[in-house]
């Protein structure tokens, strides 16, 4: 990877991906472009995009020479629930777009999947890397779907197409944006704002979670990586721990005692959640490219209620 081309950049992984991606490649290398403009965008290279649009993706990438494509734009899991029409056209849309667009440029091609791809039939514990997946959620179809066409493009086009499933996951930096799993995220925030949270996710539903700087370095590692050695290639398990929400609530009554949670259970979440995978195998991406994750749920609590602590000033 010399140029990089990040569409979503302003969204929950994106936001910090371009910041990491900058770090290691040269800020001019990194063009980061969204629908929306925000101070991010001043940091460097930035374009407006919106992904529906083809011709301007294309445009874009070959003006800036771009030699890999990072294609993160996206609608959650329960925002696509609520309005899966638009869920397809975009998730499934602009992805169409990007890898033509890539194929077209000769790109090197990126874009996360999800343990939402995974469905109530699904083993739950130890999820294999291959298994049946029939996800009960407009996101989990598209990620499915995204999955299949990544594989289709590397076998009928030869296009260097790689990707993971990440599970939840858990940063300081961007606020929750309408995924299942973000009230991981925002139990923290509670937690130093309040000193409670009330969780929408029931007592014993266990997910599958990571700390944002291990899904990016999870990312910049596979894109790295030596494609002899992947068997894979697209929609590797990663993984870095699994709780419930009692377990998260415990590891952060360890820093501040006073935390309180309660219950008051979204129907909606709670049923996306329940058709989850409790816990993954990430064996694959550790035999093929060297996965592996730094943070556990203590290691992570410590450090996101130190960063909240200065961005939130409390």
């Amino acid at each position: 990877m010399k140029k990089i081309m990040v569409t979503g950049a302003l969204g929950q992984i994106g936001s910090e991906l371009i910041t990491k991606l900058r770090s290691e490649y040269g800020t001019e290398n990194v063009l980061a472009t969204d629908i929306r403009h925000t101070d991010v965008a001043t940091e460097g290279p930035f374009e407006l995009l919106d992904v529906t649009d083809a011709k301007n993706m294309h445009a874009l990438a070959k003006d800036f020479g771009a030699d890999t494509m990072m294609h993160m734009a996206a609608l959650l899991s329960a925002k696509a629930e609520d309005e899966p029409l638009f869920a397809w056209n975009l998730n499934m849309g602009g992805l169409m777009n990007a890898l033509e667009v890539s194929r077209e440029l000769d790109m090197q091609f990126f874009t996360p999947s999800s343990i939402g791809a995974f469905g109530p039939s699904t083993p739950k514990k130890d999820t294999p890397q291959d298994t049946l997946q029939r996800p009960t959620t407009m996101y989990g179809v598209n990620k499915v779907a995204g999955e299949l066409l990544c594989d289709y493009y590397f076998h009928k086009f030869g296009m260097d197409t790689r990707g993971v499933r990440f599970p939840g996951l858990i940063s300081y930096v961007s606020k929750p944006g309408g995924g299942t799993t973000d009230y991981a995220v925002d139990i923290y925030y509670k937690a130093l704002e309040e000193g409670k949270y009330t969780s929408y996710i029931a007592e014993g539903t266990r997910m599958d979670m990571m700390y944002m700087p291990d899904a990016l370095q999870a990312i910049v590692d596979l894109m790295e990586a030596d494609p002899t050695k992947l068997i894979h290639r697209n929609a590797f398990n990663v993984t870095a721990m699994s709780f419930e929400p009692s377990e998260i609530a415990a590891s952060i009554k360890k820093q501040i005692p006073t935390f309180e949670m309660a219950y008051d259970v979204d129907p909606v979440r709670q049923a996306i959640a329940d058709s989850w995978p409790d816990s993954i195998d990430a064996t694959a991406a550790v035999n093929e490219w060297g996965f592996k994750a730094n943070y556990d749920l203590d290691k992570m609590t410590v450090d996101m209620l130190a960063k909240l602590k200065t961005k939130l000033n409390v």
